[in-house]
């Protein structure tokens, strides 16, 4: 039984015709993508944004009619995967790089739906090392900075042998920061070192968090 898949689906049944759609990046949104394309072919009538260029190519393989900020308001719902999601309904994401996009698509949305497989569900954040997008100038400047605020190690995330570059020509910068006792302290912090772009930590951004279980079964988390 694949949780991710199961999660993905269950989220789909939310959208609506006439929606403008955010599309997440990551191996469950993947699932979602194609649940939302088989919606799609079946007479579904909506328009997407995607969180990365990777799917956006899928959306447009599978049909899914892509715009841009250009033409909308806003949008009416986005579907995105999680590294991490606490009782809260609090969230890191970035372990697919995509993290920036990922956070003005979740933040121009009416309602954001995460969804995850029974693994990524933590009582508190910090267990994943936390994804920070920082530009490439100076960037050794700003990971001291980092040190000095989190006092843990840092790494840069690699592809092969050269830096993993995002889609908007920044580095990620992964944290293994431990335990986060005040996420939104810390995020408020973090996005005040210049050379910092954005973070992964996605507080009070997700209206509910979608859960597929091994065994089968989905459960919807909301706020208390």
């Amino acid at each position: 039984m694949n949780s991710k898949k199961l999660a993905a689906e269950h989220a789909v049944q939310f959208i609506k015709s006439g929606m403008i759609v955010g599309l997440g990046t990551g191996s469950t949104a993947h699932f979602a993508i194609h649940a939302i394309g088989a919606r799609v072919q079946a007479g579904l009538t909506i328009q997407a944004i995607a969180t990365s260029e990777q799917s956006e190519a899928l959306a447009r393989e599978l049909e899914i009619p892509i715009v841009s900020f250009q033409e909308v308001n806003e949008i009416d719902l986005t579907i995105d995967g999680a590294d991490e999601v606490d009782s809260d309904l609090n969230v890191i994401k970035g372990g697919g790089g995509a993290l920036l996009r990922e956070k003005i698509v979740a933040s121009a949305s009416r309602e954001l739906i995460i969804i995850v497989d029974e693994s990524k569900v933590v009582s508190q954040l910090g267990a994943f090392p936390l994804p920070i997008e920082v530009v490439p100038f100076g960037i050794e400047m700003t990971m001291k900075k980092l040190a000095a605020l989190l006092e843990c190690p840092l790494t840069v995330r690699q592809s092969g042998n050269k830096p993993f570059v995002t889609d908007n020509e920044h580095y990620i910068v992964d944290c293994h920061t431990g335990s986060i006792a005040d996420a939104g302290k810390l995020t408020r912090e973090l996005n005040m070192i210049p050379g910092v772009v954005e973070n992964g930590l996605f507080i009070g951004m997700a209206a509910k968090v979608i859960v597929g279980y091994m065994d089968g079964a989905v459960r919807e988390l909301n706020h208390t």
